[in-house]
């Protein structure tokens, strides 16, 4: 069985999403649009949806402003579904493990035990600013703060035990012997324990991580029970597959019971020419002008009198690029798989970056999926380009196929996203 999240984002992963005629711009303060989007996912017996978070502002007159904070967001989410599960984004490098505890472990208690957290360091100087520092630090020490952060939380997590609680009217509301002090005094965190809130449903929400770099691909290693990996095509995604599962292995544990999702924007239509033109739909809604600078920025080129429908110019190799390699290889690499011209580049930037890009029918885009399973992912984590029609295609029209073909649940039969994982 592959496994699905559903990664909600403002109007859509498609930066111009909000601009499109039909878009929930205006719905983007009020709890019901998101609780409307968690509903769909559930319909679609989705495992889980995912908010990701931010602490600073990028562009106000542009998408990717964050909104609503996501803890507080999951918690009214939580009571409008059932089944799905709900994973946030908690940086270790601007909180605290008892803050962080205490959060995750009330929304499991909320939830009745359908919570996750993506453990992220963070990487931007101006959410370090936001935050009283200077400057974000240095990777070194931010994954070191980390690993400490996941092992501080997970021991007050354990601070209770499961049978802690007695609540005899007549004696004792919970039994001392079985809450512990944890006496956590290391480098960067001194924390007594034990947590305030008793142990919840799933004892430890579940651990998700994202780890690109050396240093976080063993951070997930070590602790996360599931992964979001970036890969635009199979040959990327089974690279990282390759080596993340062995390097799983190689950390005492099970790579198998370890799910790895990449990113995934679909666009979906009843034919290949339709689905090609709701991407071309949104990418002519992008602001021309910014949209060419930033790929300048990305390819070292000057990209402004570059032609929109024409071809994509012929680029140096990635040997010869001063810049960030990373995302110049991903761009060479549409280049390479999709041909596109200089609009669908910027559409298909605009709308995930280096993740995967499936156009087309409900059909192609499950046998791609397929292809995928058990090579270079062992489910995915669906980037939709517009909230909430994109989301509806795939839950109407592709989940259907993968269920069929016996990929993909009928129902839930799990309660709490550990069990939805396994």
């Amino acid at each position: 069985m592959l496994h699905l999240n559903a990664f909600l984002y403002g109007c859509g992963h498609h930066s111009a999403a909000w601009r499109h005629p039909d878009s929930r711009v205006e719905d983007l303060g009020e709890i019901a649009y998101y609780e409307e989007l968690a509903q769909l996912a559930e319909r679609g017996k989705f495992d889980a949806v995912f908010f990701a978070d931010g602490h600073s502002v990028r562009d106000p007159a542009g998408a990717g402003t964050w909104f609503l904070e996501p803890v507080t967001a999951l918690s009214a989410m939580a009571r409008a579904t059932t089944h799905i599960g709900l994973v946030t984004t908690i940086s270790s490098t601007f909180y605290t493990p008892f803050h962080a505890a205490r959060m995750l472990a009330s929304l499991d208690h909320i939830s009745g035990g359908r919570v996750g957290w993506n453990v992220v360091t963070s990487m931007f100087d101006a959410e370090a600013r936001n935050h009283g520092m200077d400057a974000i630090p240095g990777r070194e020490e931010r994954y070191a703060r980390a690993e400490e952060f996941v092992d501080v939380a997970q021991a007050l997590w354990d601070s209770w035990d499961v049978d802690a609680l007695t609540l005899d009217r007549s004696g004792a509301y919970a039994d001392p012997t079985k809450v512990h002090s944890i006496d956590h005094d290391g480098k960067h965190f001194r924390v007594d324990g034990p947590l305030t809130v008793p142990r919840s449903p799933q004892g430890r929400p579940v651990l998700f991580q994202a780890g690109a770099s050396g240093p976080g691909r063993d951070l997930a290693a070590k602790y996360a029970e599931a992964i979001y990996a970036v890969a635009y095509d199979l040959v990327a995604a089974q690279s990282y597959y390759e080596d993340v599962k062995m390097r799983i292995g190689s950390a005492g544990r099970d790579s198998n019971a370890v799910g790895i999702m990449p990113g995934l924007v679909t666009y979906v239509g009843s034919t290949m020419d339709e689905a090609r033109s709701k991407k071309a739909e949104l990418d002519r809604l992008l602001p021309t002008e910014q949209s060419l600078a930033m790929l300048s920025t990305f390819t070292g080129q000057d990209c402004a009198a570059w032609e929109l429908d024409a071809a994509v110019p012929s680029l140096p190799p990635a040997s010869e690029f001063a810049g960030p390699q990373g995302r110049y290889e991903t761009i060479l690499r549409i280049i390479e798989k999709d041909d596109p011209t200089v609009r669908e580049l910027l559409g298909t930037l605009a709308a995930g970056g280096g993740h995967a890009t499936m156009i087309g029918t409900p059909e192609s885009i499950a046998d791609e999926m397929q292809s995928w399973i058990g090579r270079g992912a062992d489910g995915f984590n669906l980037m939709c380009p517009r909230y909430p029609d994109s989301l509806e295609d795939f839950v109407g029209h592709v989940v259907p196929i993968l269920q069929q073909r016996g990929l993909f649940r009928q129902d839930y039969a799990t309660t709490t996203l550990r069990e939805h994982l396994r």
